[in-house]
C-alpha cells in the first residue's frame, strides 16, 4: 500500500506539470495578444510595445513558462492583467459558491441515484423497473442548462418559491438565504448527474444479484438482505466509487456552466470574464486550480476502492507486487 501511496503521488504530481504545460502552451495558440486588454482602439505602437512589456507577453515563451511555474511553487497564480488583483485570493472568493453548489449537488444526486438504480436492478423484470431504467436513460440526453431553464420557468416565474439566480453579497453569513440561492441550481446539477449515476448503481448491483457467490450464502441459508449486506454492497461499491469520483469531478467542471445559467458569482462567471479579456493568468488560474480538483478526486478515489476491496491492495498499477 505504501508503494502504490508513493508511486499514485508521483504520477500526481507529474499529470499536474503536464497540465500546466498544456495550459500554458494551449492559450499561447490562441488568437490575439494579452496586451490588448489594456489597451484601447487606435493605440499607438509605442503604447503596444508598452502593454507587452507590462504584463511581460514580449519575453520568449521559454522565459513566461519558467515564471509562471516558478510562482505555482509558491502557491502565487499571478496577477490579473486587466484589475491587477492576485488571482489566487479571487479564485479562493468564488470557490466559496462553487464548492458548496458541487458538493450539495454531489450528494443529492448519490441519495437520488444509489436507492432507485437498486430498484431498477432489482425489479429489472417489473413495469416500473424498466420506467426507472428508460427515464434515467432519457435523463442522460438532456442537457444542464435545459433543465436549469424549466426549474426557473416553473420554480422562480411561475410557482415564486424561489429566486431565480444571484447570490447574497455577504456570501454566506446568511446560510438559508444562501442555500435559497443554490437550490434551483443543486437540484440541476443533481437531476442530470444522478441520472447517469441511477444506470451505473443498476448495471453494479445487477452484476451482484446473479453473481455465483451471492446464490452460495442464500443456498447456505442467509437471508437476502444478509448477503447483500456482508459481501454484495463491498463488491457493488468498488465500480461505483470510480464512477463517483468520474461523476464528482464531472459535477465541478460542469457547474462552471450551471453557474451562467443562474448567473452565480463562482468559478464560471470569472472564466467566461477572463476568456473575453484575453485574462491569461485569470483563465490559467481557474483551469489549473480545476485540473487539480480533478487529478485528486481520481486520486482520492483510487484510495477508497483500495480500502472497500482488499483484493487491489495486493497490486501496484494493476500488475501484482
Amino acid at each position: 500500500m505504501a508503494t502504490y501511496l508513493l508511486r499514485r503521488a508521483a504520477f500526481l504530481v507529474i499529470s499536474l506539470f503536464l497540465a500546466s504545460v498544456l495550459l500554458f502552451l494551449l492559450l499561447r495558440l490562441l488568437p490575439g495578444d494579452p496586451a490588448n486588454s489594456l489597451l484601447s482602439i487606435g493605440a499607438t505602437p509605442e503604447q503596444i510595445a508598452a502593454a507587452r512589456h507590462q504584463i511581460g507577453s514580449d519575453l520568449p515563451l521559454l522565459e513566461q513558462f519558467v515564471s509562471w511555474l516558478g510562482r505555482l511553487v509558491t502557491f502565487d497564480l499571478g496577477t490579473s492583467f486587466v484589475s491587477t488583483l492576485p488571482v489566487g485570493p479571487e479564485i479562493a472568493s468564488r470557490l466559496a459558491v462553487t464548492v458548496p453548489l458541487t458538493l450539495l449537488s454531489f450528494l443529492l444526486a448519490v441519495v437520488v441515484a444509489v436507492p432507485i438504480g437498486f430498484i431498477a436492478a432489482y425489479r429489472s423484470n417489473s413495469w416500473y423497473g424498466s420506467l426507472l431504467s428508460g427515464l434515467s436513460q432519457l435523463g442522460i440526453a438532456v442537457p444542464a442548462f435545459w433543465v436549469g431553464m424549466l426549474l426557473i420557468t416553473v420554480f422562480s416565474l411561475r410557482l415564486r418559491v424561489l429566486p431565480a439566480g444571484g447570490f447574497p453579497r455577504d456570501d454566506w453569513a446568511d446560510p438559508a438565504d444562501a442555500l435559497t440561492s443554490l437550490a434551483l441550481p443543486v437540484v440541476t446539477i443533481a437531476l442530470v448527474m444522478s441520472a447517469s449515476l441511477i444506470r451505473y448503481v443498476r448495471s453494479a448491483t445487477l452484476d451482484v444479484l446473479g453473481s455465483d457467490y451471492l446464490r452460495t450464502f442464500r443456498a447456505l441459508g442467509s437471508s437476502f438482505t444478509g448477503a447483500m449486506w456482508r459481501h454484495g454492497l463491498r463488491n457493488a461499491a468498488v465500480p461505483v466509487v470510480s464512477i463517483l469520483g468520474i461523476e464528482l469531478a464531472t459535477t465541478f467542471l460542469g457547474a462552471v456552466v450551471v453557474e451562467s445559467v443562474f448567473a452565480l458569482p463562482g468559478l464560471g462567471s470569472m472564466l467566461i470574464k477572463g476568456i473575453a479579456q484575453h485574462d491569461y493568468p485569470v483563465i490559467q488560474g481557474i483551469l489549473f486550480v480545476s485540473t487539480f480538483a480533478v487529478l485528486v478526486i481520481g486520486f482520492v478515489a483510487d484510495l477508497v476502492q483500495r480500502l472497500i476491496d482488499p483484493r487491489l491492495r495486493g497490486t501496484v498499477s494493476g500488475n501484482a507486487r
